[in-house]
């Protein structure tokens, strides 16, 4: 009981968050252009000042012995997660674009955002390992996710994989490597430097949810929460899903860690990159939206209940 309590409290204060945010951004309390700004904020800055700083002090010789474990648990979970998601995804909705949507969201979880304000609020013994576990889902986004799903055909330019994994060069997977580097070297760090990331790490949970709620202040309510499909792509992807994970982990005789890290990306609610491609290219962003809405909102009671169910199974 004491795991869905701690749980709870703290997908409450995420949820209390993304209220904030969706509210200044209905009431006009912040510039438009203040999305862009936090966006770019929390990618350049607050996100690599994370990663940067928890693989300075978790990322050694030991570790390394243990990361095939998260990178080949990822590739498996792609391999359940994907199939899934092709099939399902036929059931949500009729045209091409639309499935494709859908496809994008049961096969990417939020596992970004919002799976890295959880792992690091609930289980920051494991974040490091956690985002080790995430690269292959990264590297399946770049190549297929977004050129594939998300973006136009007409407008998609044919890349080779070398080019698409150049996309790895990110701030993200910059802070990654340089916290790798130095964290095997262990070099002394001065105290003021030490603060200063942690501090800018800190900011990352608060700011992912404010930008959450912000991005879906822009949603049609009443057109979402007629959409039949989108409880249907809501249950499967923070209840349907993260059960079958459940059970499979039961069973399974896998490190704690490694089944953490499976559960947290599961059970994290549909994706934003839904809304944010495909709005760049002009096209109709209500269904994606509408998914993120709908299953952020559902993910504050469904991720407490799968992990006090892992609980007690586990």
């Amino acid at each position: 009981m004491s795991v869905l309590i701690s749980t709870l409290q703290q997908m409450g204060f995420l949820f209390l968050l993304i209220i904030v945010g969706y509210l200044v951004a209905r009431l006009g309390a912040v510039p438009k252009e203040g999305v862009a700004v936090l966006s770019k904020l929390e990618n350049n800055v607050f996100i690599p000042a994370l990663v940067f700083g928890t693989f300075l002090k978790q990322f050694t010789v030991q570790s390394i012995t243990t990361s095939w474990q998260f990178l080949l648990g990822g590739f498996a979970v792609l391999a359940v997660l994907i199939p899934s998601a092709l099939v399902f995804a036929r059931f949500c909705a009729k045209d091409k674009y639309t499935q494709n949507i859908y496809t994008y969201g049961l096969s990417f979880p939020n596992f970004g955002f919002m799976g890295n304000a959880v792992v690091s609020a609930l289980f920051p013994a494991f974040f490091a390992d956690y985002l080790i576990f995430v690269l292959p889902l990264w590297m399946l986004i770049y190549l297929w996710g977004v050129p594939k799903l998300l973006i136009p055909s007409e407008r998609a330019e044919k890349k080779s994989v070398l080019a698409s994994l150049k996309s790895f060069v990110n701030p993200m997977f910059v802070g990654m490597a340089l916290g790798m580097v130095l964290g095997l070297l262990a070099p002394p760090v001065p105290a003021f430097l030490q603060t200063a990331v942690d501090t800018l790490g800190n900011c990352m949970s608060p700011v992912a949810m404010l930008l959450t709620g912000m991005t879906v202040a822009q949603i049609d309510l009443k057109k979402t929460f007629a959409n039949g499909s989108i409880y249907l792509a809501s249950f499967l992807r923070l209840v349907a899903v993260p059960l079958v994970f459940v059970g499979l982990l039961a069973v399974l005789p896998l490190p704690e860690s490694l089944s953490v890290c499976i559960l947290c990306a599961v059970s994290m609610p549909l994706g934003l990159n839904t809304i944010v491609i495909p709005g760049a290219y002009g096209l109709d962003t209500s269904v994606a939206a509408g998914m993120a809405l709908v299953s952020h909102t559902l993910s504050c009671l469904t991720i407490p209940v799968i992990f006090f169910l892992y609980s007690i199974l586990g």
